[in-house]
């Protein structure tokens, strides 16, 4: 280490103007072990900087380098671990902190004891050492003596002492008097020595002088000592006299010790009996109550509430190490659990009871409310048991196998009852909603009698089957609909329909939420809380079971519990809903509309409450259902278009699916008025939009008695008239696209017609216009042969004013015989004639102008006949 030293002082601190006082050989702690030295260093010019120097051994030879240097002044604690034990980790707190390990205990402990010194040398300022050894932090030997820093290393550096303020005062005054001090030093150091002899001669003279004070000085101190033995004799005699007394205190304050260890257990043990007593002393009365109270009045109720409350803190005080040992305790333990056991026994029997005659009692009743199309309210039932729900909280937290049989015998008396009371109210309402008369007597022979009602599902399917055969005004489809104005019983059916199968889910919402809501408080199931983990887990009954904590991956929470004991207590409820549904489409197909409004109008309004709820699971279920059969609906609609067959001898007119979609579209507007599942609707609207625009064309094309143009003409004005008056947005594309062909095809059919009244006409100047289109000059038509002045004079003379009216009447019949009479379209098509027309004839006279100038041909008759040869025609018929 001697020769390392040397070699780093050589090397790379005396370039620098550096002396190298202590060295300690480190690796970092925690990382692979690279070794380096830290080194304590102080420069030789003044003022003096002291820092710690990192110095590696360089990886290319066997040279130092200097890799990182610290300020001294800014390290901040030295932590050398432990004072007690070698250990050779240290740290360093400069902006952070820096691990070291020493390659020895003693080199460390000689390196921190180096800092110290310097610390306490240069800078003095507030360096904190953490457990560092005292001896390391001993002080420095007196002044005057040479100070060691860092063992012998130190030396050199003591022999030069810093003057202090003083000594520098003193020699600058001096310098001031000798102007020569600088000039000549030897002649300066002559002149002080000289001075220095006279100053020690003088100091010899004094000392002469002063020997006879000395003498009286030591005289005076030989009497101060014969004082000072005088007095120690005395005080030894007092102090043999002093002890005796001070045996006496010490047994006094032994016996008041001992006093108050006394008093401090008595105290102690006056608390743990207070406790004891004050938390595990049950009353009598909460005694007689837990035994004897009676659990069907209020006041009974209430006080059991509060015995049991009692007893459960008793039961569950926490004790402290050595209390369960006690006989008394042991004792009161025995009376609180044969108490638990008692009332719990007492409790279950009791609502067990309850449970059973609530079960039976409830029947009575069933035929009035079911004849009234209304759920029994079980709000009395809920209202009694609903005293009872700090008792099955109580019952829960101590006796969880008797909860849990209350539970399932709970729930297996009320989906009894409930499977009862919800079997008739669907069979009043599938009678109801069948059609009965005010006699009982249905119109189909169904029969109902407000009391015990008979009959089953399968029975009123079949009915349905025969209702819907037999009633011939039921509408199920767009090709029958186009008819229902005919049928006002339609209207009041479904209307029926749409009264009962609101008053069947208003019914059933505040029947679910009641129950749910009740289960909920009265088992004490929270339904956003979790128990813990190994706490509880439900079977397929709805039944709390309890389960060792090994279990408790599979364990479920209490809101599915709610809800499983909900599933349990309704089941039937899903299965009538759907045969209801069944029913109402078998009646008619359309009244899928009506549930497909309310059930997602309860749907959204059962979410809004609770959307995890029983109600809202089951009512989603079900529009599912409703929503599957109005596909269906819309689907069989679209079958009965595609299948439709028109008559050969007869002209065809307003489709009946066209006439009925406008029917469907001012029935389903009415019943979607206000509904939140507009999008369904829209979707339906668009598919059946597409079938009748499809389905219509496919008509026109297979139509022998009338033109295909007339066909879509009509058709197509009708649907534009429907969509244009119901104002449904999502089939606005529709209604343009209707227009378009509507314009289109009454274009073409007036085009088409209007070639016949003058066709020897029309065909001349197709002529007249090919030979243009050829080539030929306008002008130069007239040397045509086939196109000369005399041949268009005879085709002209052909059409005289009197023969074109004849042509034009009976275009007008023929027309007549096309249009229908429900679309009122005969004026209009004739109005569209008229104008094209008029454009043809003056699209003629501007090709005799053009072809034959100066010709002086013109037709038998002018604009004005044509008007009134119109007019009259159409004012004749």
């Amino acid at each position: 280490m001697t020769a390392i030293k040397h070699a780093l002082q050589r090397d790379i601190f005396t370039p620098n103007d550096e002396r190298l006082l202590s060295i300690v050989n480190v690796c970092k702690a925690g990382k692979k072990k690279k070794n380096c030295f830290l080194c304590a260093t102080v420069t030789t010019e003044r003022p003096v900087q002291v820092k710690v120097v990192k110095v590696k051994k360089s990886d290319k030879g066997d040279f130092y380098k200097r890799q990182m240097a610290w300020e001294l002044r800014d390290l901040m604690e030295v932590d050398a671990k432990d004072a007690n034990k070698d250990n050779p980790e240290f740290d360093l707190h400069f902006e952070k902190v820096y691990r070291w390990v020493a390659s020895s205990t003693a080199e460390k402990n000689s390196f921190i004891s180096c800092i110290w010194k310097l610390n306490q040398r240069y800078l003095r300022k507030k360096l904190e050492f953490a457990n560092v050894s005292p001896q390391l932090l001993e002080e420095s030997v007196p002044s005057g003596e040479s100070q060691s820093v860092a063992g012998g290393d130190e030396d050199a550096l003591d022999d030069y002492q810093e003057l202090n303020t003083r000594e520098e005062q003193d020699i600058e005054s001096m310098m001031e008097v000798c102007e020569y001090a600088i000039s000549n030093a030897e002649g300066f150091a002559e002149k002080l020595s000289r001075e220095l002899q006279v100053l020690d001669g003088a100091n010899i003279q004094s000392i002469m002088a002063s020997e006879k004070q000395v003498n009286i000085l030591m005289q005076l101190l030989d009497k101060a000592l014969s004082e000072v033995d005088n007095i120690e004799g005395k005080l030894l005699s007092y102090e043999e006299m002093l002890q005796s007394v001070k045996e006496q205190m010490d047994q006094i304050s032994q016996s008041n010790r001992l006093i108050q260890i006394s008093n401090t257990n008595n105290d102690k043990l006056l608390d743990e009996i207070q406790f004891l007593v004050n938390y595990m002393d049950l009353s009598k009365g909460h005694i007689k109550a837990l035994q004897e109270g009676d659990l069907s009045s209020p006041k009974g109720i209430e006080a059991c509430i509060n015995a049991s409350e009692a007893l459960s803190q008793c039961m569950n005080v926490a004790l402290k190490p050595g209390h369960e040992k006690l006989l008394a305790v042991k004792q009161q333990q025995r009376l609180f659990s044969e108490l638990k056991d008692t009332f719990a026994r007492r409790l279950t029997n009791h609502l067990n009871n309850v449970f059973v005659y609530q079960g039976h009692d409830q029947s009575n009743t069933l035929a009035q409310h079911t004849a009234d199309l209304t759920l029994p309210k079980h709000s009395p039932l809920h209202r009694d048991l609903l005293r009872y729900a700090k008792l099955m909280e109580w019952l829960k937290n101590t006796q969880r196998d008797k909860y849990e049989g209350l539970s399932r015998t709970y729930v297996d008396y009320m989906t009894r009852l409930y499977e009862r009371e919800i079997k008739d109210f669907f069979e009043v309402a599938k009678i109801k909603m069948a059609g009965t008369s005010k006699d009982g007597k249905g119109k189909f022979g169904l029969h109902g009698s407000s009391g015990k009602l008979t009959g089953s599902t399968s029975s009123l399917n079949k009915l349905a089957v025969t209702s819907s055969n037999s009633k011939r005004s039921q509408s199920s489809s767009l090709l029958d609909m186009g008819n229902m104005s005919a049928s006002d019983l339609d209207v009041a059916d479904r209307t029926r329909f749409d009264k009962i199968f609101e008053q069947v889910l208003s019914e059933l919402e505040p029947l679910c939420l009641a129950e749910q809501d009740f289960i909920s408080k009265f088992f004490k199931l929270q339904q956003h809380s979790t128990p813990a983990q190994g706490e509880n887990v439900d079977d397929a009954d709805g039944i709390v079971h309890s389960r060792p904590p090994s279990e408790h991956r599979i364990s479920i929470s209490e809101k599915d519990t709610v809800r499983l004991m909900m599933n349990k207590i309704f089941q039937s409820i899903e299965m009538e809903l759907n045969s209801l549904i069944a029913l109402g489409d078998k009646v008619d197909s359309f009244n899928s509309l009506y549930m497909l409004v309310k059930i997602s109008h309860h749907v959204l309004t059962a979410e809004n409450v609770d959307p995890a709820s029983y109600l809202s699971t089951t009512l989603g279920n079900v529009l599912v259902t409703v929503k599957r059969n109005f596909d269906k609906c819309i689907s069989g609609q679209i079958r009965q278009m595609e299948e439709v067959k028109i008559s050969k001898k007869s002209k065809v007119g307003i489709l009946q699916f066209v006439t009925g979609f406008e029917e469907f579209a001012k029935l389903a507007e009415a019943i979607f008025r206000n509904a939140e599942r507009r999008g369904d609707l829209d979707k339906a609207y668009i598919k059946l939009m597409r079938a009748v625009f499809n389905n219509v064309e496919k008509v026109a094309n297979e139509s022998q008695k009338t033109p295909r143009d007339v066909v879509m003409m009509e058709n197509f004005h009708h649907i534009f008239s429907t969509l244009s008056s119901l104002k449904i947005s999502c089939l606005e594309t529709e209604r343009k696209d209707a227009k378009q062909k509507y314009t289109e095809h009454l274009q073409s059919y007036v085009i088409n017609s209007l070639g016949q009244p003058l066709e020897k006409l029309n065909h001349f100047f197709e002529g007249v216009e090919a030979r243009v289109a050829q080539g030929v000059r306008e002008e130069e038509v007239s040397y045509q042969l086939a196109f000369n002045k005399q041949e268009l004079r005879k085709v002209i003379k052909e059409y005289p004013g009197k023969e074109v009216k004849k042509g034009l009447d009976n275009l007008y019949k023929k027309v007549d015989k096309h249009l229908c009479d429900e679309e009122s379209l005969l004026q209009v098509v004739w109005h569209s004639m008229q104008d094209e027309f008029i454009r043809q004839y003056k699209h003629f006279e501007g090709l005799i102008n053009r072809c034959y100038p100066g010709s002086g041909i013109t037709m038998e008759f002018t604009i004005q006949d044509m008007l009134e040869y119109f007019s009259s025609i159409a004012q004749s018929h």
